[in-house]
């Protein structure tokens, strides 16, 4: 079994120590190509899930970052219910984000409601590829996510995902002074969030690669988005910056797309991911899925 991190990680994942980055390198894609060709576990009951369902959707997220779920759609899932699965494999501390509700859970849905209608995953417009909590400070970090579908779009709402230490295996293999770039702890400014001449947010500078000082495990700053990100003006930082754009929009067995149907979710510990632009007729109810952000990621088997 692959012990993804432990206290041998920065010899890993600082670039210099090239046998123990090619053994783990070599562990990491032979168990994520066995899992991301089979990433769907099907659960009957989100909140008392059987010793068999916690294993499978506990190992795909030990071997690939991420699982997909399937239950029963006519289950009528509720905030609770996304908080008391997340709390079945570790996901206890819920990061409370602009505009989540008073369980610390998004209802990501079309809104009109003032400032909350200028932020994408409040439309149907595109997201483009990003992890979560970029923006968050260095004692908040987001290690872990989960999305569930309760109403899908009648078209598009589809999220590709790729696991962050593939996209770091890529960049690497390349051409290591990128990894070396991307780990500068002044590489990534996200300008400060003003609403009316209030600071909602400071301003936030740090790397996309790092090793989370708690848990030890690779972790990824990122978002692909050409406004309010300040990269640092270097050569090798926008070398970096555009291959990792690449590697992100190209076609690859390493990529997972998924539309996500009524009763299906997505739990991940903060791998990088999208959403297509979706459309909803004008007389039903349109897409919603309840998102969760965790200062914890999926304990391992």
């Amino acid at each position: 079994m692959l012990r993804r991190m432990n206290t041998q990680n920065e010899a890993i994942f600082i670039p210099g120590n090239d046998p123990a980055y090619q053994r783990w390198r070599k562990q990491k894609l032979v168990q994520y190509e066995a899992c991301v060709a089979d990433p769907i576990v099907s659960i009957e009951n989100p909140t008392t899930l059987s010793p068999v369902e916690s294993h499978a959707l506990r190992q795909r997220c030990e071997k690939m970052n991420v699982v997909i779920y399937a239950m029963d759609p006519q289950l009528d899932m509720g905030e609770s219910d996304v908080v008391a699965l997340g709390q079945q494999l570790g996901l206890v501390r819920l990061d409370n984000n602009l505009y989540a509700q008073n369980d610390s859970i998004s209802a990501l849905e079309v809104s009109d409601a003032g400032r909350q209608s200028d932020y994408i995953p409040y439309t149907s417009r595109p997201l483009s590829w990003h992890t979560d909590g970029y923006y968050n400070a260095e004692n908040e970090v987001i290690q872990g996510w989960s999305l569930h579908c309760v109403r899908n779009a009648k078209q598009g709402g589809c999220n590709q995902l790729l696991d962050h230490e593939i996209a770091y295996i890529q960049l690497r293999d390349e051409d290591p002074r990128y990894i070396q770039a991307l780990m500068q702890d002044d590489v990534m400014t996200i300008p400060a969030n003003i609403e009316n001449g209030e600071t909602i947010r400071p301003e936030r500078t740090g790397p996309v690669f790092s090793l989370h000082k708690q848990s030890q495990h690779l972790h990824m700053r990122y978002s692909a988005r050409a406004r309010n990100i300040i990269w640092k003006d270097d050569d090798v930082t926008r070398d970096a910056v555009d291959r990792l754009n690449q590697i992100l929009t190209r076609d690859s067995p390493f990529h997972l797309s998924h539309c996500l149907e009524p009763g299906q979710g997505v739990i991940s510990n903060n791998v990088l991911h999208n959403r297509s632009e979706f459309h909803d007729p004008d007389d039903a109810p349109g897409r919603l899925i309840f998102r969760a952000r965790y200062y914890d990621r999926v304990q391992a088997n």
